[in-house]
């Protein structure tokens, strides 16, 4: 095998393999060493590509932030299914939020890589802007983002909850075999909240 492709495979199994730890222990238990022998490399093989445990931690969330924002993809015109596949997309993959939840807890301020990701979200909310149609002739550019800001971070809220608290949704809820539908009618539930939600005011009165 070729050094280059040898150094990419190498690399690879160690973000696999961190991405396991962390999401299992968060950033302040995991352990180098169950993250070197699940990947079969030596822990000074981890701090030769990363430096720091904490840069790996950096570099596991940023590779899952990009996965999550593939397979996602922008905000569509139909907010509300958009808000489904969300809720989707968590219940497949709940390591992800169980990754920025440790994030959360960790950094009290800035986050690594924050500048790339604030522009991630800003080029979501143009595109949520554009889908709400809510800048109109009196109504500033400035006034019709924050509008948009504030619906992803209350659809992302509405999708994202019963994966991240599950707790919270047992206890409300019951276990999901005790709810008529399962999974598939809470999804359908948080659509139909959602299309409440970005539904002109007038509609939402009718």
């Amino acid at each position: 095998m070729p050094r280059t492709e040898h150094l990419v495979g190498t690399r690879a199994l160690l973000l696999a393999a961190a991405r396991d730890e962390f999401a299992a222990h968060g950033m302040g238990g995991a352990r180098v060493g169950r993250i070197a022998e699940q990947a079969g490399v030596s822990k000074e093989r981890i701090y030769g590509y990363f430096g720091s445990k904490e840069k790996l931690f950096a570099a596991v969330i940023s590779e899952a932030l990009t996965e999550h924002a593939t397979l996602l993809g922008p905000p569509s015109a139909d907010l509300a299914e958009y808000a489904g596949r969300i809720y989707d997309l968590h219940r497949r993959n709940p390591q992800l939020l169980r990754l920025m939840m440790w994030e959360a807890l960790y950094y009290d301020g800035g986050l690594p890589n924050e500048q790339p990701r604030t522009a991630r979200y800003r080029g979501m909310v143009a595109t949520l802007s554009e889908a709400l149609g809510s800048q109109s002739e009196t109504e500033s550019g400035s006034e019709s983002d924050t509008e948009a800001a504030s619906t992803l971070l209350a659809l992302i809220g509405l999708a994202i909850l019963p994966t991240a608290f599950p707790q919270i949704t047992r206890l409300i809820l019951g276990t999901t075999a005790d709810v008529p539908g399962g999974d598939d009618e809470l999804r359908a539930h948080i659509v139909r909240l959602a299309r409440r939600m970005v539904a002109p005011s007038s509609d939402a009165l009718t």
